[in-house]
């Protein structure tokens, strides 16, 4: 973390890969906040498209650094980290337009309490900003993370409140919360990383609050898109690391039967309900980075062992922050308004 920390200056970081044209967008709404001492990072991930240049020329006041080759999106950012001086610091996806007040709301909801390491923001789709697109993260005792009211309508997701996490997409963290717990793990290149991140941090007594007054408009999935093999097998990899090392036992050990049942299940139902509507190396890329992760189970379970010996919540305590076991039917629900047509090949990524 950087040494020249300054207290009331907000650190911005927006990772960025050959998407200039929303780079643009969200750099321009940026400097439209209202918030005064804000520090504007942007972290490139090797990009081919000029996005660059384009910072360079119609952002002089943004920090560029430049990546020679797509590092991955927890990796970029713990670079902006690293470069960062603010008190407070913010992740942004390039593909996101924030409203004026958008800091200034994140930084009133982290000041609530020294003990919130990371404030939600309330996510909304670009092309339908009447649906939430993401209020925080949920998971359950199957250890399946989710967009918490990912769908729901805007009125549903007025309310602040206490979540188990942040979507990294659009999420304020303290810099005292990550010097504790750490940064991103980096051995997840892109996705969960932010719910890796939420899980430790619990573990370790901090709190998460959701901020409903701090409005992102989110062009989705426009750097992978939704069902792509690169996503699907990402997400589907990183669930084994990501239970494997927070996950608490005993609950885990007790648990951990009926996390397989509905694994299989749901790998299996998603592949048929996909049927020919994705391409086969979409349908393949979910059983893919399942069998990738167990693969890499041991570098999994050193990191549970560090993980582990620094938890200060009871393991009770843990599982008061998860959610209750889900019928299919509720599993289907959370990820239906990113599917066309209805049909679920996404489910089992989770």
């Amino acid at each position: 973390m950087a040494a020249s920390f300054q207290p009331d200056r907000v650190s911005v970081i927006v990772v960025n890969y050959n998407r200039s044209d929303l780079l643009n967008d969200c750099l321009r709404s940026l400097l439209e906040q209202r918030y005064g001492d804000l520090e504007i990072i942007v972290v490139d991930n090797g990009s081919t498209d000029g996005s660059p240049a384009m910072v360079a020329r119609e952002f002089p006041s943004v920090r560029l650094e430049s990546i020679n080759s797509n590092q991955g999106f927890a990796r970029a950012n713990n670079i902006g980290f690293g470069l960062s001086s603010g008190e407070y610091l913010i992740t942004l996806n390039n593909d996101t337009i924030v409203q004026p007040d958008f800091v200034e709301q994140m930084v009133a909801a982290a000041r609530q309490d020294d003990r919130i390491g990371s404030v939600a923001s309330l996510m909304v789709f670009h092309d339908r900003p009447w649906m939430v697109n993401s209020a925080g993260v949920s998971v359950d005792r199957l250890g399946i993370a989710w967009d918490r009211l990912g769908g729901h309508p805007l009125g549903d997701a007025q309310r602040a409140g206490w979540v188990f996490g942040a979507c990294a997409g659009a999420a304020l963290y303290r810099r005292r919360m990550l010097e504790d717990v750490g940064l991103f793990d980096e051995a997840y290149y892109c996705y969960l990383e932010d719910v890796d991140l939420a899980w430790r941090a619990n573990l370790r007594g901090w709190r998460f609050r959701y901020q409903p007054a701090a409005v992102v408009r989110h062009v989705h999935s426009a750097t992978a898109g939704e069902h792509s093999p690169t996503k699907r097998y990402l997400l589907s990899r990183n669930k084994i690391r990501l239970l494997v090392k927070n996950y608490p036992t005993p609950d885990f050990l007790v648990y951990l039967p009926l996390i397989v049942v509905y694994d299989i299940a749901l790998m299996t139902i998603g592949a048929l309900l996909a049927g020919r509507r994705l391409p086969i190396r979409s349908r393949l890329a979910t059983l893919a980075g399942r069998l990738v992760g167990l693969t890499r189970i041991a570098d999994a379970l050193e990191a549970r062992r560090q993980v582990q010996s620094r938890r200060t919540m009871s393991s009770s305590e843990v599982l008061s922050l998860l959610e209750p076991i889900p019928t299919p039917a509720e599993i289907a629900a959370r990820y239906r308004h990113l599917v066309p047509d209805h049909f679920l090949p996404s489910v089992a990524q989770s």
